[in-house]
């Protein structure tokens, strides 16, 4: 081969080469475009998925029907919780069996949603069993009654444990929240 036809050569290997650089890099800008628009499709399907969170619970439980029985602790040191069972009107609606750190994450001041449902206005019954360990370790089962009137409009009430130290027992409450 002649220097002319090598010349010929290099010359179409460095056309194809620079065209190949060239389309690479109008790849990868393409790539970049593509990644962004996929974050913003990805941030507006999050911002959908919580209004349909939204608009499901406030067609499950509107307002007007709603009850909500929320969980909370006070100190601890006469009763370790180790589960909750939760009646409404004599109906089983909410049973839990508390790990290690859900009963810590209580102690140190979390409220937990136990139930939440739909209940028509008029009297209403909610007996919560709590069972754990008592005062010197022994096996502990207490419950708490709250007989409620249920009116027009959202209805939350707290189980509340609170030690009591008078009495070096714990103690069961329950409130209505308005």
């Amino acid at each position: 081969m002649n220097q002319s036809g090598n010349r010929f050569f290099q010359t179409v290997a460095c056309v194809v080469l620079l065209a190949t650089v060239s389309g690479l890099q109008v790849a990868a800008a393409d790539f970049q475009n593509l990644d962004s628009e996929v974050q913003d499709l990805k941030k507006e399907l999050m911002e959908l998925n919580r209004d349909l969170f939204i608009l499901e619970e406030e067609l499950l439980f509107p307002a007007n029907t709603q009850v909500t029985v929320f969980l909370s602790m006070d100190v601890g040191e006469y009763f370790a919780l180790d589960a909750v069972d939760l009646k409404v009107d004599g109906k089983k609606v909410s049973s839990w069996l508390y790990t290690e750190r859900e009963a810590d994450a209580l102690l140190r001041g979390g409220v937990q949603r136990l139930y939440m449902g739909n209940l028509k206005a008029g009297e209403h019954e909610l007996v919560a069993v709590f069972t754990g360990k008592g005062p010197r370790e022994r096996d502990y089962r207490r419950a708490t009654t709250l007989k409620f009137s249920k009116g027009l409009g959202a209805k939350f009430v707290e189980l509340q444990i609170r030690d009591s130290e008078r009495n070096m027992q714990p103690e069961f409450d329950t409130r209505e929240w308005d």
